[in-house]
């Protein structure tokens, strides 16, 4: 026996039968679900003129001839359509900068979960005191102004007066002369500033973690590696991946460390990565709309990697 639907039966949903009547549920209303956009709309709006009308400039300017003389008003503001991107994707120098840029942002995104995530579970295995002192070292790396850790880190491997060579007994070698030593030295001060944000945030998320399902892998003999690998970051997956786009958003547009250390990207550019080569195009170039281009290149790129990434974890059944 079921019982007829009333009038109301529309707003209603179907469900299996209990004890010969049919049961039904009500759906959610049209004014709920939007109620979660009502309380994001002033963010939204906040951040649509931050963040929506500087990008629309940038692309404008990438699509037009944009100069110093266009600047002072001397000549005019001609359209070029895509000539800007057509005369980058032509550069040689484009895609070894390109290359160059992808390559160091992916080792520096390796060597920072790998350190961060090291020392949150450090952080879990030491008492208070020590806790503490590792976390405020942390906190302070992270707080230093990059221009400031740059020069701190350039000193400590100067090969006239840097504690660094003296201690390795390397004489008077040059970090920043070779290519790779150079490169090898911005990714340690990278590193160092950038550590902390996923040591916190890892270790929040073991913390959440129920005690008992750590204890029951090690009593299972498990070793640390393996808890980790097979216990923790599954578990962790959704933070993770949180810290590894900001990694990879922040990894793949370093410019101040570069420019620094570097002396703007190294000898004959050896060292340039595309914020580089995007401020020496629109600044020391007066390419405004190169520089543009490039940056809308950035922009697109960084896209594509965190639109895949994210496809990548659906498929696998990841709720985020």
């Amino acid at each position: 026996m079921t019982v007829s639907t009333s009038s109301r039966g529309a707003d209603r949903v179907r469900l299996p039968a209990v004890g010969g009547l049919s049961r039904s549920a009500p759906r959610p209303s049209r004014g709920r679900s939007r109620a979660p956009w009502l309380y994001l709309a002033p963010a939204l709006v906040v951040l649509g003129g931050l963040l929506a009308y500087p990008i629309y400039q940038l692309g404008l300017i990438s699509l037009f001839h944009y100069t110093q003389a266009q600047v002072s008003g001397g000549e005019p503001t001609t359209f070029e359509g895509f000539g800007n991107y057509a005369e980058l994707f032509g550069d040689e120098q484009f895609w070894q900068v390109l290359l160059a840029t992808v390559v160091f942002a992916a080792a520096c995104v390796v060597s920072t979960l790998a350190v961060g995530c090291a020392l949150a579970v450090l952080l879990t295995r030491v008492r208070a005191v020590p806790r503490l002192a590792l976390m405020l070292a942390a906190l302070g790396a992270w707080a230093t102004p990059a221009i400031t850790g740059s020069t701190v880190w350039l000193f400590l491997f100067d090969p006239d007066f840097g504690p660094v060579n003296r201690v390795l007994g390397l004489g008077d070698h040059s970090w920043t002369y070779g290519r790779f030593s150079a490169f090898f030295l911005v990714l340690l001060e990278v590193v160092w500033c950038s550590f902390p944000f996923v040591m916190v945030t890892v270790y929040a998320g073991i913390r959440s973690v129920p005690s008992e399902v750590l204890e029951a892998a090690s009593l299972d003999g498990a070793s640390q590696w393996r808890i980790w690998r097979s216990v923790l970051a599954p578990m962790l997956r959704p933070i993770l991946v949180v810290v590894t786009i900001q990694s990879v958003i922040w990894d793949f547009k370093v410019f101040t460390q570069i420019y620094v250390m570097t002396g703007g990207g190294g000898i004959a550019g050896q060292n340039m990565v595309l914020n580089v080569y995007a401020y020496q195009q629109a600044f020391a170039s007066s390419q405004y709309s190169l520089g543009a281009a490039i940056g809308v290149v950035m922009l697109l790129i960084l896209l594509a990697v965190t639109l895949v990434y994210l496809r990548l974890l659906r498929r696998q059944g990841e709720e985020l």
